[in-house]
């Protein structure tokens, strides 16, 4: 819970009285190694920070291919957003691929943060327009940039994320193949 009261503290200003009531909404979930936080299809009821470890948040199309949205790593959260807030099945699959820690929060519980606590909500709202502006960023970069521009700026960007993961993992979050991750690799290297 440190962790997520220093988060916090440092997103934006809050009694400690409100830090901890917040604090206190959360329960701790340990997830071994390729384990699923949530799979796609169930409905999501939680929002999560991470606290150690890495998660993958992705996809499978009617092909069976997978898309990864991102990857979240410590001081990151991580939901399928729409099924949280709306009720509705999950688009996405949340999976560990290393032994995490993730702290939980239920919808009725952040609901009534809302309400009792404007300073989380300021922290959610700000959150969120951030996040969505990098997935802006991220659908400019892929329409309009070469797969070697975009895995160059995700290992430049990401350097943290980008050790810990298979060329599989990569490939699908740059929405390319894994032969061709290597290909591209195989170029940088010479």
């Amino acid at each position: 819970m440190k962790l997520l009261a220093q988060y916090i503290k440092n997103q934006v200003d809050i009694s400690d009285n409100d830090l901890h009531e917040f604090c206190n909404y959360f329960i701790t979930v340990s997830v071994k190694k390729k384990d699923f936080l949530l799979k796609q299809g169930d409905i999501c009821n939680f929002e999560g920070f991470i606290t150690k470890g890495c998660f993958r948040l992705y996809t499978i199309d009617e092909k069976g291919n997978e898309h990864t949205l991102y990857f979240g790593i410590k001081n990151w959260w991580v939901t399928d957003l729409n099924s949280f807030l709306n009720k509705t099945p999950a688009t996405f699959t949340i999976q560990a691929l290393e032994d995490s820690t993730v702290l939980l929060i239920n919808r009725e519980n952040k609901n009534k943060s809302f309400e009792q606590i404007p300073a989380i909500e300021k922290m959610f709202r700000v959150m969120t327009q951030k996040s969505h502006v990098a997935l802006e960023q991220r659908m400019i970069r892929n329409i309009s940039t070469t797969a070697d521009q975009r895995y160059i700026e995700f290992i430049r960007k990401y350097p943290q994320i980008a050790e810990r993961l298979t060329n599989i993992q990569i490939a699908s979050y740059l929405g390319i193949s894994h032969e061709f991750l290597s290909k591209i690799r195989r170029k940088i290297v010479k």
